[in-house]
C-alpha cells in the first residue's frame, strides 16, 4: 500500500520535510527535532507518542505555522508555509487547521456557542450564520442542551467537548490535538476519545495527535514514535 507521502498533493492535506528545531540555551545549542519527514493524507488519524520533553509539542506548533522550523519546511495543502508572510500564514491556519489543547481555552466571558463560533468571526463571518454552524455542531458532540452555559457552568468533560466543536467549526482539513485528553478522568477521555474518531470518519477531517493515552493512540490508523528529536513509525503501528 503507498504511503501517504507517495500519494498525489491533492490527497496531502500536511507534509513536512527535513524538519529541524534548534534552541540556544546558556551559550548550548540544543537540537530538539532533527530531520522529521512526515505526510498526512486527507481523512487519516496519526498519533505521535514520545517521552515528557521529547518535543511532540513544538513538533505540533511546526505543523500548525504557530512556530517556524530552524531548517526544513512545512506544507499545508500545498502551501508552502515558509513563503507566506504573518497575516497569509494566520489566513491559512484558520481555513485548513483546528487546534485541541490539553486545557480547553475557552474564553470564561463567552457562552459555549459564542465561543465556538469564535474562528468563524475572526474570518469575518456574520454572527446570525456562525451561531448557526456553532450551535449545530455543539447539538453533534452532545451539548445541545449548553448552547448559552459558559465555561465555568459547564464540567471538564464539557468544556473539551466544546473545545473539540470549536476545533471543527471552521470544517478544517486536519485538526492537531496536544494532549486533548490529558486533564480529564478515565471515562470522560473515553468519551472524548470515540467522539474525535466518530467525527474524523463522519467529517473526514485528518488527525494527528500527540498523546501518552495508550487507549487513544490505538485508535489511530498510523502511530510515530519522537524519540531523541527524531520521529520514526512504530513497529506495529
Amino acid at each position: 500500500m503507498n504511503s501517504p507521502a507517495d500519494k498525489p498533493a491533492a490527497e496531502q492535506i500536511l507534509l513536512c520535510k527535513g524538519l529541524a528545531k534548534r534552541y540556544e540555551d546558556a551559550g548550548l545549542m540544543v537540537e530538539v527535532l532533527k530531520d522529521i519527514n512526515l505526510a498526512v493524507a486527507r481523512g487519516e488519524r496519526i498519533a505521535i507518542v514520545g517521552r515528557s520533553g521529547a518535543g511532540k509539542s513544538t513538533l505540533l506548533h511546526l505543523l500548525g505555522g504557530l512556530d517556524v522550523p530552524t531548517a526544513g519546511e512545512v506544507w499545508i495543502e500545498g502551501e508552502n508555509m515558509a513563503r507566506l508572510n504573518q497575516r497569509q500564514r494566520g489566513r491559512l491556519r484558520n481555513r485548513s487547521m483546528g487546534f485541541i489543547y490539553q486545557f480547553h481555552h475557552l474564553l470564561p466571558e463567552f457562552t459555549a456557542v459564542e465561543n465556538v463560533a469564535m474562528p468563524l468571526l475572526v474570518r469575518r463571518e456574520a454572527r446570525q450564520s456562525a451561531d448557526a454552524k456553532a450551535a449545530a455542531l455543539l447539538e453533534k458532540v452532545g451539548l445541545g442542551e449548553r448552547l448559552n452555559h459558559k465555561p465555568g457552568e459547564l464540567s471538564g468533560g464539557e468544556r473539551q467537548r466544546a473545545a473539540v466543536a470549536r476545533a471543527l467549526v471552521s470544517s478544517p482539513r486536519c485538526v492537531l490535538a496536544d494532549e486533548p485528553t490529558g486533564n480529564l478522568d478515565q471515562d470522560t477521555a473515553e468519551g472524548i476519545h470515540r467522539l474525535l474518531v466518530d467525527l474524523n470518519q463522519e467529517l473526514g477531517t485528518s488527525l494527528v495527535v500527540v498523546t501518552h493515552n495508550t487507549a487513544l493512540s490505538e485508535l489511530m490508523e498510523r502511530v510515530y514514535i519522537l524519540e531523541h528529536g527524531v520521529l520514526r513509525p512504530k513497529e506495529g503501528g
